[in-house]
């Protein structure tokens, strides 16, 4: 056990001399087998963010724990990266060894840790290291998906030893990265910018509209870029998230504790109409009457896909776990595989699995061993084209950070595309949900059979530098007026 072993923490310690000016002390070690840097965003899971960072801190060199309400992550990736290819010209191996060796845990929602991947894609790093994910949110869809858990963990010192111990014991897994361009023609009177909860920027998700010297920038049009590595989702799903974070940028002080958060989350539920949408929801905002959606497969030609009329909500899913850990796609039989022309979902084959859903009642059935949602396509590329007048309004959501859409009421339109962009690499725990491709037959599920569904009723890539950066670096910056508190 990781207490019980006084050279436990050594595997993970890095020295000061890395991160500033000193000289190499002559007694420094063998550099450690599992080197990590750790981001924290103290104002995350009330209390727990700033206990845990505390905690790590007191275990580990001060210098390799770092709060994101105090240092942005680019900043220090930058410079720990040029400090070790400094060291390493110089012919130091313990340095070097850092260098190869190198993984970072981030503590925080969904929110927080979709940041750090963006940072660490936008710095192009020769050798990005791999990422660990401590839940500290309410939904944290992203460490369940690798096997980190859901629940928020607890920040006291064996606690802490005890994620060390699994983080060494992870393995390496790529997931598929996708660009998100939002592009509308800009208007004489009001505004398509997105909306924030309560109007801030929607910039904590690196989702922002593109400066005039941008190469995506085009002269007439407002453009607006972002990423994700979980899912994007329009809708109702969206609109009940979107009172969600409004109601707790209004009163922080009753969103201190994640079971209460997720108790909060099912009541607006209710009162946003989402168990009742045939009711409340009109239908003119049902997805396919807000919008025609377009969808490439690898190498295909643009294709209609058509969405059911009931459909309220959808979602274009890159890992199993979504609303808290469930799966919308499930697990499709060998026979519904081959007649539909599908592909066992995996978190690296550059495809996105697209699922409807009708209202809450048809979320449930994800409670079911067996239950997901419809399932409507796979693609590589998908494009939302917004109908003139349908509605003056929808609300999105991009790993679990919603924003309210104005869309136009005249001729022009909103386009919104999904695109497939590269990997980024995460550290998994050996028997998480997530599946590669490179994965062999006995450590994937995707051959257990399934109950018959009873509701389901491509131009070449841009390779231009269009889908070139998430923007989380360089140009990220948290605005003065928005608290890290309310990134998830």
């Amino acid at each position: 056990m990781a207490e019980s072993n006084p050279d436990f923490l050594k595997e993970f310690y890095i020295p000061s001399y890395i991160f500033n000016d000193e000289t190499k002390i002559s007694e420094v070690p063998d550099a450690p087998k599992f080197p990590v840097l750790v981001f924290i965003n103290s104002k995350s899971g009330g209390q727990l963010g700033g206990d845990l960072l505390k905690t790590y801190k007191s275990i580990l060199n001060e210098h390799q724990v770092f709060d994101l309400g105090e240092e942005a992550p680019d900043q220090v990736l930058r410079k720990v990266y040029v400090k070790l290819e400094k060291l390493r010209q110089e012919k130091d191996e313990f340095a070097s060894n850092i260098h190869q060796r190198l993984r970072i845990i981030v503590a925080g929602g969904d929110g927080t840790a979709s940041w750090l991947l963006g940072v660490v894609c936008d710095l192009k790093l020769s050798h990005p290291p791999p990422i660990a994910t401590v839940p500290l949110g309410t939904g944290n869809n992203l460490p369940f998906a690798f096997g980190w858990g859901k629940k928020n963990p607890g920040t006291d010192r064996n606690s802490v030893l005890s994620f060390l111990e699994q983080v060494m014991k992870a393995k390496e897994m790529k997931i598929d990265n996708w660009h998100i361009l939002m592009r509308m023609r800009a208007l004489k009177e009001g505004s398509c910018d997105p909306i924030a909860p309560l109007e801030l920027p929607h910039s904590l998700h690196a989702f922002g509209r593109v400066s005039s010297t941008d190469e995506l920038n085009m002269e007439g049009y407002h453009t607006f870029r972002g990423g994700f590595w979980n899912y994007f989702s329009m809708g109702m799903d969206a609109q009940v998230s979107y009172a969600f974070h409004s109601e707790r940028k209004l009163h922080p002080e009753k969103f201190k504790n994640q079971l209460v958060n997720q108790s909060t989350y099912a009541k607006l539920g209710c009162t946003q109409g989402w168990f009742a949408a045939s009711v409340f929801h009109p239908s003119s905002r049902n997805v396919a009457q807000l919008a025609k959606v377009k969808l490439m497969k690898k190498h295909g030609q643009w294709q209609d896909l058509q969405v059911p009329p009931s459909i309220r909500s959808i979602v274009c899913l890159n890992l199993p776990s979504f609303s808290g850990g469930l799966n919308p796609w499930g697990t499709p039989n060998s026979r519904k595989l081959h007649d539909r022309d599908l592909t066992p979902p995996y978190v690296d084959d550059g495809l996105l699995e697209v699922v409807g859903f009708r209202d809450a009642w048809h979320g449930l059935v994800l409670l079911a061993p067996k239950g997901h949602g419809t399932r409507l396509a796979q693609a590589h590329r998908i494009r939302f084209e917004f109908h003139k007048g349908a509605a003056d309004h929808t609300f999105m959501r991009i790993d679990g950070e919603p924003w309210k859409q104005p869309l136009p009421i005249d001729d022009d339109t909103v386009v919104v595309e999904i695109s497939h962009l590269g990997q980024v690499n995460m550290l998994a725990t050996q028997n998480c949900r997530s599946k590669s491709v490179h994965d062999g037959p006995s450590s994937s599920n995707h051959n257990n059979g399934e109950e018959e569904d009873c509701d389901e009723d491509d131009d070449s890539r841009n390779e231009a530098d269009e889908f070139r950066k998430f923007g989380a670096a360089d140009t990220f910056r948290i605005p003065d007026e928005v608290d890290i508190s309310h990134l998830s």
